[in-house]
């Protein structure tokens, strides 16, 4: 099993492009299913879990090549409508392709998706509106199963603003007939992305980041370039690790108003943020972080859940004591049971986080279990005293491209065995 090394002590300092956003390029690697032609996709990030949506994608027939972030799908011989349950097993994200498969065969059959275990995330609120558009669900030997002649725009109310579930309405109701409005939809800038590339390919979508989404079916969509847009979490969690290692950052190729909750609390902390141009940002960290009042996760664009462990930790070496409550996932504290080997003073009660800010961190052997919580281990090895040793790093790299070596690159010194 891979492992990172980590000596602690040394400074983030230094200047680098933001990888492309995974959680953009997930959804838009799956909607060009729906193209009976080319999609070239610039800024893909080379990490595990855009790898195993390429190999998803050869297998329900496409021809797909990828190299230096350039990634071309060519779905004409696209004539598969199963995905491989070990695929899915790899990647809770698989799931987006069910709308884009059933709008272009009529059926699609899946295991239940895997990826990072951090709570239920049930995937009802996909099937239900997937219901509503026409389709027939049916479960067999674990399996799901769904079957639809054809797709019927209608008027979905989401429960809950999924970002999973408004994106997968959204693909299945591009090619259905009439017109599709999904109500409490998610606003987050990754809907942005996916109805923007979708819109470039002919499709018919207005409202994306608005809480209201329209889709006007259409018979077709035609051949398609898209550059994706900066990862926002990762451009945080780099921002995170210069903020706790005393260190200064600049950030090129992202979106600031992607960002500003993040930045915000950071601001908090007493680290200087400020924008150097429309798409590149600088932070200075102070002599101390201190704490912040309290930090709640909701729904974009609130503070991003994907975000909370990395703010966990650094605010477990602020002076002072942080209130963060977890409101998206139950199960998103996994990591405190390891942060706490280092000496991190954290009280879990229920979805509170009670985190008393320590002087130093103490280099530890922990182990990841899911991916930002993975994140944040390491930094924490960043600041510790002597050497870390983070296992389990498979989780890290589903979403962080070249990790370690961009952090050696601004100072750190961290080895891969």
């Amino acid at each position: 099993m891979d492992t990172y090394k980590i000596t602690g002590g040394e400074k983030i300092y230094g200047e680098i492009e933001v990888q492309g956003s995974k959680n953009s390029a997930l959804p838009i690697i799956a909607s060009s299913v729906l193209i009976n032609g080319i999609s070239v996709m610039e800024n893909v990030p080379n990490i595990r879990d855009t790898l195993i949506m390429q190999d998803i994608l050869r297998k329900l027939g496409c021809k797909v090549e990828y190299h230096d972030n350039i990634l071309t799908v060519d779905s004409t011989g696209c004539d598969k409508d199963e995905i491989s349950p070990e695929l899915m097993r790899e990647m809770r994200s698989s799931i987006i392709l069910m709308g884009a498969i059933l709008a272009r065969h009529g059926r699609v059959i899946l295991s239940y998706p895997g990826g990072c275990e951090i709570g239920s995330r049930p995937i009802d609120l996909h099937l239900e509106g997937l219901k509503k558009l026409g389709a027939k669900i049916r479960e067999k030997h674990g399996y799901i199963v769904c079957e639809a002649k054809r797709l019927v725009g209608c008027e979905i109310n989401l429960d809950f603003p999924s970002v999973g579930a408004t994106e997968n309405i959204m693909l299945a109701a591009t090619l259905a007939e009439g017109t599709t409005i999904i109500r409490n939809a998610a606003r987050e800038p990754e809907i942005i992305e996916l109805q923007t590339f979708l819109n470039k390919s002919g499709a018919i979508i207005i409202g994306a980041g608005t809480s209201t989404i329209k889709v006007i079916g259409v018979k077709e969509l035609e051949d398609v370039k898209y550059t994706v847009k900066a990862d926002r979490i990762v451009a945080g969690t780099y921002l995170c690790a210069a903020a706790m290692t005393k260190g200064e950052i600049v950030l090129n190729n992202i979106v600031i108003e992607n960002i500003l909750p993040i930045i915000h609390k950071l601001q908090e902390t007493n680290c200087i943020v400020k924008e150097n141009s429309n798409n590149s940002i600088y932070l200075k960290a102070p002599e101390r972080l201190k704490a912040v009042n309290t930090i709640k996760t909701m729904p974009y664009p609130g503070f991003p859940t994907d975000m909370q462990s990395q703010m966990v930790t650094l605010l477990s070496i602020a002076e002072g004591t942080s209130i963060v409550v977890e409101n998206i996932f139950e199960n998103r504290y996994k990591y405190i049971s390891e942060l706490t080997k280092m000496g991190a003073e954290i009280t879990i009660e229920g979805k509170i986080a009670i985190v008393k800010g320590t002087k130093k961190l103490t280099g530890a052997m922990v182990e990841a279990k899911e991916l930002r919580g993975g994140a944040s281990l390491v930094l924490a090895g960043l600041v510790a005293e002597g050497y870390t040793s983070v296992s389990g790093v498979k989780y890290i790299e589903r979403g962080y491209e070249n990790f370690v070596e961009t952090l050696n690159l601004l100072g750190a010194k961290i080895i891969k065995e």
